[in-house]
């Protein structure tokens, strides 16, 4: 099956994709770029290779709202014609917002691009599935945009006090969650016309603050991996982990406590309980090229010289460590960052490993990419 994703680069998209690319071997990615929105016939020409698309492109800031309307309805009036033009009639997904019945500008634009676009769809002989969604959080997500939990993470990482101006009970979903719903529903057969995708949970902001600055302290003041009391609380701590700067923050060295037996140090504090073991990489060796979709991992370095490496998936940047067992260190690995460790001295390096869930055979959550 070839699916398309406008808005592939964003936010959503970038999951989405990603997760289609990695997951689904039964899926083809077809290639979408911004400028295919402006342009005809390279817009037709995706469509055209389309059996499924995802609609996620769209304007959520803009000068004013007016033109966050404007925008928004030239976007799927463009899309509108291209399928008109090249009778699509495969499966259109469109993804709208729980703002549809709200004042907003950006809601009005959602709820009319859905209604013309279902009814071109109905009338080509395609499919349609329009999708309400709550509000959405997860790492990558741009702070200061359209995701308060982002900006929150942002904020308390470099010591500035998010300001809440509304403390009131907001839905929110889990990226990963979502995915797995707009997956579900490419792979529906039935005609469905409109979903609402239901929240993880409802939590006042002050609630999210408030754990999001328990994170904080717990795990970069005090070494300690916190007690996760659900699934929304893992997710948002590694919601939370996105947002760290990788290169001011890593390697975080141990405390070495010596006397005349040698020393002793510890690797990490952890209220979650999780899987201990270690491994000897022998000189010029690499172990790795792999990244996880949840799990949370640490490498610390006990004997030997290494370089750790990591990449975002989709992206070109590879940010490098170096530790030394002489000065022990660790390296946190964020989910969708690919990495590896690399033998880089003369003698057996000694690496200890620590992740949050026993290996499990079958749901291994890891995914296999060269750095």
């Amino acid at each position: 099956m070839k699916i398309g994703i406008t808005g592939q680069d964003g936010f959503l998209g970038y999951h989405l994709s990603q997760t289609i690319k990695y997951k689904f071997e039964n899926y083809k990615l077809v290639p979408f770029e911004r400028q295919f929105l402006e342009n005809k016939k390279l817009l037709e020409s995706f469509i055209s290779s389309c059996d499924v698309i995802v609609h996620l492109a769209g304007v959520n800031r803009a000068n004013s709202n007016e033109e966050v309307y404007s925008s928004n309805i030239e976007i799927n009036n463009s899309l509108r014609k291209a399928l008109i033009n090249t009778s699509f009639k495969g499966h259109l997904i469109f993804a709208s917002s729980f703002q549809e019945d709200s004042d907003s500008l950006y809601g009005k634009a959602k709820k009319e691009s859905r209604l013309f676009l279902e009814q071109t769809i109905s009338e080509l002989g395609g499919k349609f599935t329009g999708l309400i969604i709550p509000n959405v959080f997860g790492p990558f997500c741009k702070p200061n945009y359209n995701s308060f939990v982002a900006t929150f993470c942002s904020k308390i990482l470099i010591d500035q006090t998010p300001e809440i101006l509304n403390d009131s009970n907001v839905p929110l979903i889990y990226i990963e969650s979502l995915v797995k719903q707009i997956v579900k529903n490419i792979e529906l057969k039935n005609e469905l016309k409109l979903i609402n995708i239901s929240s993880d949970i409802e939590i006042k902001v002050s609630e999210v603050l408030g754990i999001l600055k328990y994170f904080k302290d717990s795990y970069l003041k005090d070494n300690t991996l916190p007690l996760f009391n659900n699934s929304f609380e893992l997710n948002l701590f590694n919601t939370f982990r996105g947002y760290i700067n990788l290169e001011k923050t890593f390697p975080i060295y141990l405390k070495k406590e010596s006397d005349e037996r040698g020393f002793f140090s510890e690797i990490i504090r952890s209220e979650i309980g999780g899987q201990f073991s270690f491994s000897t990489t022998l000189p010029g060796i690499t172990r790795g090229n792999h990244f996880h979709t949840r799990k949370i991992e640490r490498f610390t370095v006990l004997k030997g010289k290494a370089k750790i490496s990591m990449r975002k998936i989709g992206n070109d940047k590879i940010y490098k460590f170096l530790l030394d067992g002489d000065q022990p260190g660790f390296i946190d690995m964020p989910i969708w960052y690919t990495h590896n460790i690399t033998n880089i001295g003369s003698e057996p390096l000694i690496t200890s490993f620590w992740i949050n869930e026993p290996y499990d055979p079958q749901d291994t959550d890891t995914y296999f990419e060269n750095v």
